[in-house]
């Protein structure tokens, strides 16, 4: 009960509004319009002023930057009461439907129309989330100078005048055109558009239906227009008011600001910057802060008005100085003519300095306003955050207080808390077969520069090591003996070379090929695959002669040891030792009761004996 009064005391929840302004004057294939960036900056002001919590104000957009804004302005409304949409510029009617046009649209042919502009029916998409109001104001009934010299691709084809008839299929929603269905729209003769002028005046009023808002809108665009251009709107709305600007409610705790009404009449005088708009402003607010202001505005327009005059009469003393000049008049009528004229333009000269220090002077008055408002409403701000601050720390005072009261049973018993794990979906299987697969595979791995062969499907051993070579240079570590898809996917996403390009001896990489290396005269491709001089020839010795000798002395070695003659070097070894065997002798194989011995160096190995003649 402590926790429901308190939030009952907090501030009232407020409904959340939020608006997008789009204004198309310069246009690529058509003359500029003059009025649209006007009254988009002046419709947007008006929302602001009007307290929406959003107002994104955009001009001169190009048709995809339209589908941006309206995109994100849907995402604005999912959570907003109320949601409006305002468009000026040129519109147009195809078979039934209507379109708004970029500044970027070309619109040769009708078919055009489809893809260079925006239906209607996407602003309706983008505000459908609102949950009290939708609204779209169409100021887009302009006459359209592209049907003109567009081309029919079906003579039957219909392109309408003006806008078509919308009926919205969902509730709460109007669209209000500056025009009745079919017809034009006038943009009139000052900055603004007389449909635009009307909207400012009557949609902000607090409390006031839009209904009837619409109707006084109506009854003055008639009026200004001699009774030529009739704004219609279309849809329905409940039996309960529906206002743009609700009515403030007293205020039980921070009370407004009084001078916010007297603010609100100045700025709008201010707009109309007329001496009948301050005359009227003075009159109901003769003295204070403002009224001072509008004192300071209309010496203003005094000083403009004197200066005007000034220079009106300077014009007509030149003019009266040049006739009589050339009628030849006399001399003293020409000298008090040009007194008259010298008269009048320091006269003038006089009233545009007096208009300039009014001009400073209204300009510090307004520069001093916009201050002392920016402090009023800082000072507002900081009184209502403290309150809102005191009402959240009751609330928080009293939620402690029942969660202790609330603490003791809840210890009593407490509940088993059961945790769900949700089960990963398994990924969609892929719907390549295992050769489409390889046959993928081996055609990047030839685009990588990994793999040289045809992608033939075949994933052999120069297939694995193709992919060893991307492992190796890309950093991955997929299997080799098989072509998988998480394969496939990782060489997509190369964009170029992985794996460095090699070339054969006598060739050298440039860019994704192998050339032939070419040397100058009197060089050569050397061992380290570079150009290098050739080195002058030297006379080579003849290698025959060494063969022949290695030859012989192999033969020698390879034939038995002959009995019958000594051999230089060898050696007899006996019971009495070893010595070299005696000149006329030689070494037989020993029989019978023949001593034993040893010779070293002799070919063979046995029982031997010395034999002299």
């Amino acid at each position: 009960m402590i926790l429901a009064i308190g939030l009952a005391c907090g501030p009232a929840h407020a409904d959340r509004r939020v608006a997008l302004v789009i204004g198309n004057s310069a246009y690529k294939s058509a003359p500029k319009l003059g009025n649209p960036v006007n009254d988009a900056t002046l419709v947007g002001g008006m929302f602001k002023k009007a307290g929406f919590d959003s107002v994104d104000v955009r001009l001169d957009l190009s048709a995809s930057e339209m589908r941006r804004m309206l995109r994100e302005f849907a995402g604005r409304t999912r959570d907003a009461d109320m949601a409006v949409i305002y468009y000026a510029g040129h519109g147009i009617e195809l078979e039934g439907t209507n379109y708004l046009i970029p500044i970027d649209a070309t619109l040769e042919t009708d078919g055009d129309v489809l893809d260079e502009t925006i239906p209607v029916e996407r602003a309706l998409f983008a505000v459908e989330p609102a949950k009290q109001l939708r609204l779209i104001i169409l100021d887009a009934c302009r006459d359209n100078p592209f049907s003109k010299t567009m081309k029919r691709t079906l003579a039957s084809r219909a392109i309408g005048r003006g806008l078509a008839k919308v009926e919205p299929t969902s509730p709460n929603t109007m669209i209000a055109f500056a025009a009745k269905a079919g017809s034009t729209a006038s943009d009139g003769d000052s900055r603004n558009s007389p449909f635009a002028l009307a909207l400012v005046e009557h949609l902000p009023k607090p409390g006031l239906d839009l209904r009837k808002a619409f109707g006084f809108v109506r009854d003055d665009v008639l009026k200004s227009t001699g009774y030529k251009q009739e704004p219609y709107v279309y849809g329905s709305l409940g039996g309960d008011d529906v206002p743009l600007v609700a009515t403030k409610p007293a205020a039980t705790g921070a009370q407004a600001n009084p001078q916010d009404s007297i603010r609100r009449d100045y700025e709008l005088a201010l707009q109309l910057a007329t001496r009948d708009g301050w005359e009227a402003f003075l009159a109901q607010y003769p003295e204070g802060f403002y009224a001072n202001l509008a004192k300071g505005q209309m010496n203003k327009i005094a000083a403009e008005e004197t200066r005007a005059s000034a220079e009106q009469k300077a014009n007509a003393a030149e003019q009266q100085k040049a006739r009589l000049i050339a009628e030849r008049a006399q001399k003293a009528e020409q000298d008090k003519a040009a007194a008259v004229a010298k008269a009048a333009e320091e006269a003038r000269i006089t009233a545009e300095k007096q208009k300039q220090i009014e001009q400073a002077r209204a300009d510090a008055a307004e520069h001093q306003r916009k201050l002392a408002e920016a402090a009023a409403a800082k000072a507002q701000a900081e009184k209502q955050a403290a309150e809102r601050a005191k009402a959240e720390l009751a609330a928080k005072q009293a939620a402690e207080k029942a969660e202790q009261v609330a603490k003791p049973t809840a210890d009593r018993q407490m509940p088993e808390v059961e945790q769900k794990v949700a089960a990963l979906a398994p990924a969609p299987a892929s719907t390549l077969s295992a050769a489409d697969v390889t046959k993928s595979v081996q055609s990047e791995l030839r685009r990588v520069g990994c793999f040289a062969s045809a992608a033939d499907g075949d994933w052999n051993s120069a297939s694995q090591r193709s992919l060893t070579l991307f492992n190796k240079y890309a950093g991955t570590k997929y299997d080799a003996k098989v072509a998988s898809v998480d394969a496939l996917d990782a060489l997509k996403a190369k964009p170029g070379r992985v794996c460095p390009l090699v070339c054969n001896f006598g060739f050298k990489a440039d860019g994704d090929q192998c050339v032939k290396i070419t040397c100058r005269a009197g060089y050569r491709v050397g061992d380290d695959n570079e150009c290098e001089k050739i080195a002058d020839k030297k006379p080579v010795a003849t290698r025959e002669e060494p063969k022949k000798r290695d030859s012989d002395r192999q033969q020698r070695e390879a034939a038995p040891t002959s009995p019958q003659a000594r051999s230089p070097g060898q050696i007899y070894c006996g019971s009495g030792g070893c010595r070299p065997v005696r000149s006329g002798c030689r070494l037989v194989a020993a029989t019978g009761s023949w001593g034993t011995g040893g010779a070293v160096g002799a070919v063979g190995q046995g029982n031997v004996a010395e034999v002299c003649n």
